[in-house]
């Protein structure tokens, strides 16, 4: 793996509330490890626009285990259980 920082994640299950949904090619974000910092360097006018312009994606997997997985599943911050009612 090459040295530096990176950032990845998103919640399939409530996309819209996050910000990073709203990400567009080319935007201008700021990552301050020390500060505990992720931001997007849009302005907030810009972001009522996407907000209100995003549409729900289809799903990528509609049968077969990956769909499954998708529906059922909680997020990865619980640990992709898909059964919360066990643990």
């Amino acid at each position: 793996m090459a040295p530096g920082a990176w950032s990845s994640g998103t919640s399939r299950r409530r996309p819209i509330r996050r910000t990073t949904a709203l990400i567009h090619e080319g935007d201008s974000i700021t990552i301050d490890a020390h500060k505990l910092l992720l931001q997007l360097n849009v302005d907030d006018a810009e972001i009522g626009r996407r907000r209100a312009a995003w549409k729900q994606p289809a799903p990528r997997y509609t049968k077969g285990v990956l769909a499954k997985f998708a529906k059922l599943a909680s997020t990865a911050s619980k640990g992709a259980i898909t059964d919360e009612k066990l643990f």
